[in-house]
This record gives structure tokens, sequence and C-alpha cells, in this order.
């Protein structure tokens, strides 16, 4: 870890913290830009995962001494040490329940990291490629550590979920190839002719790993797991929702508030499949909007229409509700990758902006798309939603810490203020006609949904009395998805795909709704104290200029701008 004297305040210790990350985490440094990181891959296995466990309690220890240190009272720094104290004590409680040795998930795990990061890395030079050379020799021995620690967590009876695994093994098979090109031959056919043998053997070697990682969980890991529960319990969720949330949710109370806003969402819901369809129930009314409602034909121009509506979304909150920096008011839109989740994801820019935000549209194997589908879920992933709050924060890395503008994250916030944007689109009047209304609708009872089957099939909550679906009986994730499925106008393997993630990633679904609902609070107060001189448009840059922040410091810190 870099050198920090006694006297170092609090954003110097969050930045000498990164430096040291990502010497252990060069996929983070390839997503921030540095360029070292290119040809690296990080160490998964258990030593690999006590590394950065080690770091993160030097760290705490350094930040004891820079909170004492003169000049530590000010709010940057202040915002600074209370996410670094609170991002590090989460992340430590993970990895103290060795929770980093059951990791298989069909969205988030270290093979989709390894994987993931290859859309990231540069491709522009002869130097570029390779470092790419040297990344894909590097993708056996790191998903070799990654199967090193599943398989500690056998020894220990620590299990991943048999669905995840399911889900897992298959997208493997998916990337290899299974008989025709796999993903990292894909990823090198662009490559210089002057490097073609070595980038083909590299990209073969990086297969070869993907296979024996798939073999040994079909063959050892499937086997082992078959049996085990796929939901985690209230010990365990706390724990997830802690770090997801960045507080200690009253998680019956969320439960609750999960099943007012399926209430208040379905009533409204009702007024506009009225409109669509007469006589007609929100998913019929989302049905028949698939078959007849507007759409775009072709991946290529599915892209280009995303990319038109968030150039028009800038254009037109630019000024108006946003002041943006040049550099923040560009966004790529883009197809993702075959053999991923179904659910779409923004990648942010690189530190310097060389890269710009992306966003990232899984086809699924279709070429017709709804709109209705996609509007509402473009200005949560692009413009006003990931982008601009991801993109500013780099934009202002230099006035907050190189920690909070990067890898200092708390996911609930993030998908709070995404989802936030989503219903502030609606506010304005982006949202003009019945079907991209029944869609952002539909969007929003999806995340209502989250919170009731995420909370209630890993606690095995009890479904209530008035509620239109086995009421008082106990949540099981069967039930979770035939929930789920009978209230969203998603198809069915995206529905799969999304409780699958649930059960795989606890405690995350719910932040999407729980963080919207921090950002309304923070904002209500904030107006509430200025009363009629609030102005919304500096309200939102400040917000979106002071970094990431767990649900309770969110609201507190919101309510004072």
């Amino acid at each position: 870890m870099s050198d920090t004297s006694s006297s170092a305040l609090p954003r110097q210790v969050a930045d000498a913290y990164v430096d040291a990350f990502i010497e252990l985490d060069p996929i983070t440094g390839t997503y921030l830009g540095v360029a070292e990181s290119s040809s690296r891959l990080p160490d998964f296995s258990p030593e690999g995962q006590a590394a950065l466990a080690e770091l993160s309690r030097r760290t705490l220890v350094e930040l004891d001494a820079a909170e004492r240190a003169p000049g530590a009272d000010t709010d940057a720094e202040r915002r600074c040490a209370r996410l670094l104290r609170e991002r590090l004590t989460a992340e430590l409680a993970i990895h103290d329940a060795d929770e980093g040795l059951r990791a298989v998930s069909n969205i988030h795990s270290p093979a989709h990291g390894i994987r993931e990061v290859f859309t990231a890395t540069p491709t522009e030079t002869d130097e570029d490629w390779a470092a790419v050379v040297a990344r894909l020799q590097a993708v056996p021995v790191a998903l070799e550590g990654y199967r090193a620690s599943l398989a500690l967590g056998l020894e220990r009876k620590l299990y991943g979920g048999p669905r995840p695994t399911a889900t897992f093994i298959e997208q493997l098979g998916v990337w290899a190839g299974e008989g025709d090109r796999g993903f990292f031959e894909e990823f090198v056919a662009p490559g210089p002719e002057s490097l073609r043998a070595e980038l083909d053997a590299a990209a073969a070697q990086a297969t070869a790993g993907l296979v024996a990682l798939r073999d040994w969980m079909s063959e050892v890991y499937a086997p082992a797991v078959q049996g085990a529960p796929d939901t985690v319990g209230r010990e365990r969720y706390a724990r997830w929702s802690r770090q997801f949330n960045g507080t200690d949710l009253d998680l019956d109370e969320a439960y609750a508030y999960g099943w007012s806003e399926y209430h208040r969402l379905l009533a409204e819901m009702k007024t506009e499949a009225e409109k669509i369809l007469p006589g007609a129930g929100p998913w019929e009314a989302l049905a028949h909007l698939d078959e007849h409602g507007e759409h775009i034909e072709g991946v290529d121009e599915v892209r280009e229409w995303l990319q038109g509506l968030m150039d028009e979304a800038i254009e037109a909150l630019d000024g108006t509700h946003f002041e943006l920096a040049e550099r923040v008011r560009k966004v790529e839109s883009r197809i993702a990758p075959a053999g991923g989740a179904a659910a779409p994801y923004y990648t942010g820019p690189s530190e310097d902006f060389s890269r710009p935000g992306r966003t990232w549209l899984p086809t699924m194997g279709e070429t017709r798309f709804p709109v209705y589908d996609l509007v509402s879920t473009w200005y949560h992933e692009g413009v006003p939603g990931h982008h601009l709050q991801i993109a500013q924060w780099t934009h202002v890395a230099d006035s907050l810490s190189r920690y909070q503008a990067s890898i200092g994250h708390v996911s609930a916030n993030a998908e709070g203020w995404a989802l936030y944007a989503e219903r502030l689109m609606d506010e304005l009047g982006f949202l003009p006609d019945a079907e991209r209304r029944i869609g952002y609708l539909d969007a929003q009872m999806m995340r209502a949904c989250r919170v009731i089957v995420d909370i209630g099939m890993h606690l095995e909550l009890e479904i209530p009395a008035d509620s239109p679906f086995h009421p008082g009986e106990r949540w099981t994730p069967d039930l979770a998805q035939e929930f789920f499925g009978n209230h969203s106008g998603r198809p069915a393997d995206f529905v799969e795909s999304e409780l699958t993630r649930y059960l795989s990633m606890p405690g995350q679904a719910i932040g999407y709704k729980l963080g919207e609902r921090a950002w309304l609070l923070g904002r209500e107060n904030a107006r509430a104290a200025h009363g009629e001189a609030f102005d919304l448009k500096a309200w939102h840059m400040a917000a979106l200029s002071q970094g990431s922040l767990g649900l309770d410091d969110l609201v507190d810190e919101l309510s004072k701008l």
C-alpha cells in the first residue's frame, strides 16, 4: 500500500487504498483506464482474497488516525471517511464469513469479471493487443484460483446454490463456444495479423481454462451442492444487504414497503392498461403491446435507436434540470456479448474519459424489440440514470477523492438514483402516452416485486393475507418465480434469469426501490428546508457531485443540500 504519513487526511488514505487495490485487482484498474492493468488478472484464490482483506484492515487503522488529523472535519473529508469506513467494514464482514468461498452466480462472479473485462480492455494499437495476449494467457491461472476458492468452500461445507450453479455451468459452455468459436476466439478475431498466431494461441488457452472450470463444476461442484438450499437465511441475508445497501436495514419494514408499492403501482397500471386495451388487465395490455405496439426491428437498428434516445435526453435535460460538462455528455450504446444474464447494464467511463460510459443491451437472440420495454430502461441505464451519476463522479474526482469517484460505490445509491431518474422523466413529461408509461410502471413494478420476493424467499416470510397470490403461505423460490412472472411483461427466460440472480446476489435487488425511496426523501427534505427558493437543477448537480453513500447517510446528506 502507498505510504501515508500520520498527518494524512481521509481522502489521502482513501486514494492510497485505491492504488493498492488496483495492484491486487487489475480488472478494476482496467475499468479505470490504468494501462498497466491491461495485461493482468486478479488472484481469486483464498490467498488472493486474504490479501484484499488485509489491505482493508490496514486502511481502517490508517483511517482512524486520519480522522483525528487537523483538517479532517471538513465536509469533503468527512463524507469520504464516512464512505470508506462503511464500505471496508461491510466488505470485511463478507470476507470474514467466507462468502468468497461460495461465490457462484449467473451474473456476478470472478469468472464473469474475467470475461467482461475484455470488453473494456484497450485494443487500438499493437501494444494494446500484446497486452491482450498476456491477459488471455493469465485466464487459466485466474480461473484456477477461483476454482481453488470454491473447492475450499466445499471442504468447509459452504455451498453455492444449486440453481445458480446449473445456470453458471451453462454459461461457461456458451462462453467456450461448444463446438463453435467461443468468446475469446471472437474477441481476438479483429486483432492485427502481426500477432495473429499469439492471439489465437492465447485465446485457445483461455477457452481451455473455461472448459476445465466447466468440467470441474459439472463433475465435482454441482453434485456436491445438490440438495443445498438456494436461499441464504436471515443472518447471511442481513450481511449481504449491508454490503449492497450501505446500512443495516429493518428487513421486515422493507418487505412491507415492497407490498405497499406493489398495491400503488398495480392501481396505476390498471389505469394505463384501460387506455391501451379497454377491459384488459395490465399484463394483457403488455402482451398486446408485444404484438401490436411500437417496435424496433434489427439489432443494429435498436442500438442506434437507443443511442438517439440518450442523445435526445441529454439535449433536453442539459441546462434545464442538469448542468453537464462536455465530456459527461458522451455515452455510447452497445450490444452485450452473448452468454450473459438477460438484464441490460452500464459500464462507466475511464478516469480520463478516453473510454466513454456505455450502456449494454443483451438481445437474448431477439431481433424485434418493443419500445415500451426500452424507453424507461434506458433512462435508467443511460441518461439521466447511471451515466449521469457515474460520469459526474468521475468528472469531479479531483474535488471528491479517487476512491469516491471510482471503487467506493454503494449499489443501492446508484440503483436508487437510476430508478429516481426513471420517475423524474415521468414527472417531467417524457412518457407522454399510455404505451411508454405502462412500460415505466411495469419496470417500477418489477422493482417492487424484487423487494417482496428477494426478502420473502431468503427469509421464508409469510405472504400477507391481502395478497392476491397465495395469501398466508411461506415464500419459496418456485413461488417467487411464479409471482414475478405473473407480474411482469418480460419473457420467461428473463424472469428465470432474474430469479437466479436474486438467489445468488441476496440483498442487491432490493436496493433499487429502497434507494429510490432514499433519493426521494432527501429531495423532499431539501425542498422543505428551502421552500420556494429550492432549485431542482442545483440540487441535482450538488447531489450528483457528492459521491456515493449508504442509504441512511445518503438521506442525511441529501437533506442538507
